[in-house]
């Protein structure tokens, strides 16, 4: 008999679905203290959470029969990733609860905002009549630009369109087909597309690429009159800044849901403004969400217990010890090409990707370097951790197809691992392969042969082969104290003029400044850094005992 411990506030819905099965007997606790919950935990297989239970390193730590904690929810704020991966527990999300019902309040928030439904409520309330005060705006045949297409951004969009608003949306990762196919006007460049709107919302996970997506410069591009939604984190819309173009008169209003800080301080310059409408982080608190995210926890919890069955999964692969041990190389080189790839793109519509295997590596489960490889390319993409379990699931959900080919044969290495992105401007192609144990090393990109070591910081420098060029970009990295660890050359032709690439491997971070002067040279055709994980760090799924 496995047994389960439900915290928090769990719905009802929830709990009975899991009484109803057989082999599971659920055991309810509500308002633990921490030690409380350590002691639980000792006497169950797995654990349903909501926000308000901490699953700490110190909670988690030494709890050999607990085997799964899920979260009826997406955020996994409360639960150390790390110390639950450290310990062998699974972590599992419901990340398609809330999608509703957060769209919905994106909606309801920006006709609220429009309508100035917040402040004529509190002025009749106060006694005041004052229907001249209060005119709005209606958003039938505005503009609504939607940062972020996944699950909640599509709904948000399908919703607009009904309100016969005009949809655009930016999102790297979502193809041009699928957006057409939803009645969404696709731009890959932000800027361009801020310009153009009446109201804009932003529905992107929170990370360095996202922080402060929203600031004062790109505010300073939007249109006079522009409203502003924000219903998915706080963080994402420099508050701030916002609050400055408010006050300013270029922004018309903002309707803010989620804040960098939560719960904000009394004195936040947004909560002084009359025409700035909040909430406190309401996005899924429906009951329906609320229900709906204990139905899934319940049932993924079933599964895995059950079924053997690992769904959402936030840190695990689902494969055996013995497997990944044997597929732990062969699964970091797929997820570093995956990453090297992604960071080359620069935001470009990828049609699909392509990997192909070559001696060794095609006599693997090809399906799980696939798949690690996905995770690579979309890591920055997803508010989720995206792993080998739903790496694929969400490139499709993006309209990416993935598609993989096999060969026995061997070229000039024992194993060979390609891959290829197709995206409307053109291909970009890596390939790489190993060396022993536990060295892995980029030896193609593009057209160019090299051997790159794969990991850490990465200089790209393509250039034209003429003399002195290398000693001219050592001199300037020299200049500004970044050390070169290892250099790797590589020309289109055997011969010298053409076309090539330097790969240099960098000890540390190079300014802006030198990334600047090294891309000078007359001579240089582009200069990118790339950031791939150290050598012989953990993939970030991987459970270690």
């Amino acid at each position: 008999m496995y047994r389960v411990l439900v915290t928090d506030n769990l719905s009802p819905a929830g709990v009975e679905a899991l009484k109803q099965v057989d082999g599971i007997e659920v055991v309810e606790r509500a308002k633990m203290s921490p030690e409380e919950v350590r002691e639980a935990l000792k006497e169950v297989d797995a654990i349903i959470v909501r926000s308000a239970t901490k699953l700490t390193a110190d909670v988690l730590a030494d709890q050999p029969r607990l085997k799964a904690i899920a979260r009826a929810g997406v955020g996994v704020d409360n639960i150390d990733l790390e110390a639950a991966t450290r310990e062998g527990i699974v972590v599992m999300n419901t990340p398609s609860g809330n999608t509703v019902s957060t769209a919905e309040h994106t909606i309801a928030l920006m006709l609220a905002l429009s309508r100035n439904i917040a402040p004529a409520h509190a002025s009749l309330h106060e006694g005041r009549w004052d229907r001249k005060k209060f005119l709005g705006t209606q958003i039938a045949d505005k503009v609504l630009g939607v940062i972020g297409l996944g699950r909640i951004g599509q709904a948000v969009a399908r919703r607009a369109q009904g309100l016969e608003m005009r949809v655009l949306g930016y999102d790297p990762f979502l193809s041009p087909e699928r957006a057409a196919e939803q009645g969404i006007e696709l731009f890959r460049d932000l800027d361009e597309m801020v310009g153009q709107c009446d109201y804009i919302t932003v529905h992107t996970p929170l990370n360095d690429e996202t922080r402060g997506l929203i600031n004062a410069e790109r505010i300073a591009k939007m249109k006079k009159g522009v409203r502003i939604i924000n219903c998915a984190r706080g963080g994402i819309v420099d508050e701030e800044a916002l609050a400055e173009a408010i006050e300013s008169g270029h922004v018309a209003g903002a309707a803010i849901d989620v804040w960098s800080k939560e719960p904000p301080p009394p004195d936040h310059p947004l909560l002084k403004l009359p025409n700035v409408l909040t909430t406190p982080h309401l996005g899924a608190s429906t009951g329906e969400a609320q229900e709906l995210v204990a139905l899934e926890a319940a049932e993924i919890v079933t599964g895995f217990l059950l079924r053997n069955e690992v769904r959402h999964a936030i840190n695990m692969a689902p494969i055996s010890g013995a497997e990944m041990e044997d597929m732990r190389m062969y699964l970091d080189l797929g997820y570093r090409l995956g990453l090297l790839l992604a960071q080359l793109n620069h935001a470009r519509a990828i049609k699909e990707a392509r990997l192909r295997y070559r001696g060794e590596a095609a006599s693997k489960k090809t399906k799980l370097i696939t798949a690690s490889f996905a995770a690579g390319l979309l890591q920055s993409a997803f508010d989720e951790n995206v792993n080998i379990v739903n790496a694929e699931v969400l490139a499709r959900a993006r309209g990416l197809e993935i598609s993989e080919t096999c060969s026995s044969e061997t070229g000039d290495f024992s194993t060979l691992v390609s891959a290829t992105l197709v995206t409307d401007e053109g291909e970009l192609m890596a390939a790489g392969t190993m060396f022993g144990n536990e060295f892995l090393r980029l030896v193609r990109l593009d057209n160019f042969q090299l051997d790159s070591y794969l990991d850490g910081l990465m200089l790209i420098y393509r250039h034209r082969d003429v003399p002195g060029l290398i000693g001219f970009i050592g001199t300037v990295l020299g200049k500004h104290g970044v050390n070169i660890a290892h250099m790797a050359l590589g020309r289109e032709k055997n011969e010298p003029g053409g076309d090539a690439v330097a790969v240099l491997n960098l000890d540390n971070e190079p300014s802006d400044e030198a990334l600047q002067e090294v891309s000078t040279h007359q001579e240089v055709i582009g200069v990118e850094l790339v950031r791939l994980p150290p050598a012989g760090a953990p993939l970030p799924w991987m459970v270690r005992k």
